[in-house]
């Protein structure tokens, strides 16, 4: 009797990593969350041990035997794809029976496929930011990715940063901010236990700890909700100019057929900034169908992932891997806003 074909995907983000496994028939048998893989934070050895026992971890919890190797493994993690290589190789030197073959790729290139087989945009806004869109011919083309000191526009890490050094460039005169800066003063000295302004150097440098720091966005998307404080509000606003602003340059680029889908141009959204999607709804329509932008986007739907991108991610690797894994993208997805001009 021929032994069941087996594949697992990972979606591994900068605060938290998802692993699902699959049969051949796209059932999920088991799964999984872990920490950050994001080797760039982690380090490589750490990175290749988290992957490596959210693995094991998963098949054991689907109730495959140890002796049993993953006809393949899809990585869709964040950081690029600088050492992958090398994690690969790690895994397979130190366990040969987890999987027979290994494919790497973007952490948008999951979400794109656990959506649709046949590409699209994705437009990841969680710790750190990144917009993909993927031809129906395999093209690709990218706006941002860049990490939080280059980039990461519109993202919980940006928000938290923009919200403070609104704060900062008040008190010292050196710009004045365009709301009132107290609420979130005091809710900064709360969340970091600060006794004075300077105290914040030791979170920023000597326990810099990035998911701490974009995890402040929580904060100040309750005050803009319940409290609705205006400066939050505005900070809220401006991360969602920034997110069009990246679905926009990607979108120039779109194949006709992608314009002109039912519905228009469909986005894969994810990550926990989207939760606060009233707040950031007002600045991101104003920028993408502001009369001056020329990408062509005249209808636009946006989509939730049902499941973890970590579909998507097992999806490409049984493709790249010589299977076919059978997945009905029509219910990993639903629609939380449409618009038409």
């Amino acid at each position: 009797m021929e032994t069941p074909h087996y594949f697992a995907g990972i979606e591994g983000g900068a605060t938290a990593s998802r692993v699902v496994v699959m049969s051949a028939e796209g059932v999920i048998l088991s799964r999984g969350e872990g920490l950050s893989t994001n080797h760039w934070l982690i380090g490589v050895e750490e990175c290749q041990d988290r992957v490596k026992q959210m693995l094991q971890s998963a098949k054991v919890a689907a109730g495959i035997e140890s002796s049993i190797p993953f006809k393949s493994v899809g990585l869709s993690l964040s950081g690029g794809q600088t050492y992958l290589t090398q994690i690969i190789a790690n895994l397979t030197e130190t366990d040969p029976f987890l999987s027979e073959g290994y494919h790497l790729y973007n952490d948008t290139e999951g979400s794109i496929f656990s959506a649709s087989d046949s590409g699209g945009i994705t437009m990841i806004a969680g710790t750190g930011t990144n917009c993909r869109l993927i031809n129906p011919d395999g093209s690709t083309y990218n706006c941002g990715g860049w990490g939080h000191n280059l980039g990461d526009e519109g993202s919980a890490y940006w928000i938290s940063q923009r919200a403070m050094k609104y704060v900062l460039d008040a008190e010292d005169f050196l710009q004045s901010a365009p709301a009132d800066v107290s609420t979130i003063k005091r809710l900064m000295f709360t969340y970091y236990k600060l006794s004075k302004k300077e105290d914040i150097f030791v979170d920023l440098y000597q326990k810099f700890d990035k998911s701490k720091f974009a995890s402040f966005c929580k904060v100040l998307a309750e005050a803009a909700l319940k409290d609705r404080d205006c400066l939050c509000l505005y900070v809220f606003r401006e991360a969602g100019e920034m997110i069009a602003r990246h679905i926009g340059a990607v979108a120039r680029n779109a194949d006709k057929l992608l314009l002109e889908e039912p519905g228009g141009l469909h986005v894969v959204c994810v990550g926990s900034v989207w939760k606060s999607w009233e707040l950031l709804k007002e600045g991101f329509l104003e920028e993408m169908f502001n009369k001056e932008s020329c990408h062509g986007i005249r209808e636009i739907t946006l989509l939730h992932l049902r499941e973890s991108s970590a579909v998507g991610a097992a999806f490409l690797g049984a493709r790249d891997n010589g299977y076919s894994l059978h997945v009905d993208h029509s219910k990993t997805t639903e629609q939380f806003f449409h618009y038409k001009l």
